[in-house]
């Protein structure tokens, strides 16, 4: 296993105290005793619900080859006799070695923020960069107060490249992350009614996402969406952070990074991109337009942190749309395939448009049809019933008349439905599971799209269940 961090390089850059003998290598950080491996240090990081140092024991049979923990719950793990480092406040001590990572580390560093596609272009990034160097990039959505640091301390010392993602739920929570990160590039990919539950207007959103600039290191640069509204906003809040360079990416004639030409396909993009002066042409894997919006975001870093951009292009070939943002399944009928897309993860107002314009784009065989299944749009509060509602206008101007619904807040898009669209309500993702199922015909194309929080992955899961896949991640010939 690789060397990671050292027991004295762990002591040192969290200020803790040994007790015991302690390992020289540390191979990992876990904060999980269930997907913790051996020679892994475990941090017992107390949570909301669950408190690290309940899993104490369960981690040092899991093979921990040190224990980081609070001294306030020494009393509590009894006899435990496995070797630790005591901190006063776990948290606090994985913050620390964070920062200690990054400051050991001479990797060109990229963080991401955004109201929707974050996820989808860390992993577009951590995918391409991995084709010209050594890439480290955050797990899943490890973008919060403890997926951030994690994220950090997980970094090795010989990384070319590291990615992180950065989100938010209110404005002050990306300040303190992006100081910690300190990226040479910072990217907003779009500004949307996401999280709208906690700000009064789209202009608050930007102003949060803007925090992100506050940590951009000297002489860096911010990569923003030139076709959003919020372009100026964002520019300007840059500038006064400091900020030396401000790049676009987008169509407008303006951006550094512009798109002149796209072909989008069922299960491809073909595109055509401005670098400055340089024209460059490449097939995106991963179909969709607003995958492409990602992919210039993409390109431009890439660029700015110095990669080699022929081969970053070549790469987007082989890249695939993650489990719940996209990802596209056939699923065996025995009449017949069904194609289902995956979009079960994420959803708001920008990102249920791009899902509805992506099942529109992906053709139907024989008599199939185009179904979507749609769940609720997450904290958006007091604009939640009029922001569903306007689904309605967004589902009639596609080719989509089969719609089943599921969650408290969808009944404001039942209630508006016309009837030319075949409109199916029911409470949450359990109801729904035996009426989709019995609804699919061969040939049929069906999105499922909702907030991770409602549970729709269940929905997915089910169908993978009654109708084995035969293939998954649909590449271009």
């Amino acid at each position: 296993m690789n060397l990671l961090w050292t027991s004295e390089a762990l002591v040192e850059a969290m200020e803790g105290r040994p007790i015991g003998s302690l390992p020289q290598r540390i191979t990992g950080i876990s904060i999980d005793s269930r997907s913790l491996e051996p020679g892994n240090a475990f941090f017992a990081i107390k949570g909301e619900v669950m408190d690290g140092h309940d899993f104490a024991t369960a981690a040092v049979k899991a093979g921990a080859a040190v224990l980081v923990v609070a001294e306030g719950k020494l009393p509590s793990l009894g006899r435990l006799t496995a070797p630790m480092i005591v901190v006063q406040d776990v948290l606090a001590a994985l913050e620390k070695l964070g920062v200690a990572a990054r400051a050991r580390s001479k990797a060109k560093v990229i963080a991401v923020t955004g109201s929707a596609g974050k996820t989808t272009t860390k992993e577009a990034l951590l995918h391409v960069l991995s084709a010209v160097g050594k890439v480290h990039a955050s797990a899943q959505s490890f973008n919060n107060h403890w997926g951030v640091p994690l994220t950090l301390a997980r970094m090795p010392q010989d990384c070319d490249y590291a990615v992180f993602e950065i989100g938010m739920n209110h404005p002050g929570e990306i300040r303190p992350l992006v100081k910690m990160v300190r990226p040479h590039v910072a990217i907003v990919t779009m500004i949307a009614a996401a999280h709208l539950g906690f700000f009064k207007n789209l202009d608050e959103i930007a102003m949060a996402k803007a925090e992100i600039f506050e940590g951009i290191e000297p002489g860096g640069a911010a990569l923003l969406n030139r076709d959003d509204p919020r372009w100026k906003l964002l520019g300007k809040m840059a500038k006064d952070a400091g900020v030396e360079h401000v790049f676009g990416f987008g169509e407008n004639v303006r951006s550094a990074f512009r798109l002149v030409g796209c072909e989008l396909h069922a299960d491809h993009s073909d595109i055509a991109v401005k670098v400055g002066k340089r024209d460059l042409t490449a097939r995106v894997g991963a179909p969709g337009r607003h995958i492409v919006q990602n992919v210039l975001a993409v390109l431009g870093a890439a660029q700015l942190v110095g990669a080699d951009l022929d081969r970053v292009a070549a790469a987007l070939a082989d890249l695939s749309a993650e489990r719940g943002r996209g990802r596209r399944h056939v699923l065996h009928h025995p009449n017949g395939p069904i194609t289902l897309i995956d979009e079960s993860y994420n959803a708001n107002p920008a990102s249920m448009a791009a899902a509805m314009a992506l099942l529109n784009a992906t053709p139907v065989s024989g008599e199939g049809r185009r179904i979507a299944v749609l769940g609720d749009m997450l904290e958006l509060g007091s604009h939640s019933a009029k922001l569903h509602a306007a689904l309605a206008e967004l589902i009639v101007g596609t080719g989509t008349r089969n719609v089943f619904l599921g969650g408290p807040e969808m009944q404001a898009l039942a209630k508006v439905l016309p009837p030319e669209v075949q409109t199916e309500y029911r409470a949450g993702a359990d109801e729904l599971k035996p009426i989709v199922i019995s609804a699919l015909r061969p040939g049929d194309v069906v999105m499922v799209k909702s907030s991770k929080g409602i549970g729709f992955s269940k929905l997915v899961e089910a169908l993978l269940g009654k109708f084995p896949a035969e293939a998954t991640n649909i590449k271009p010939a």
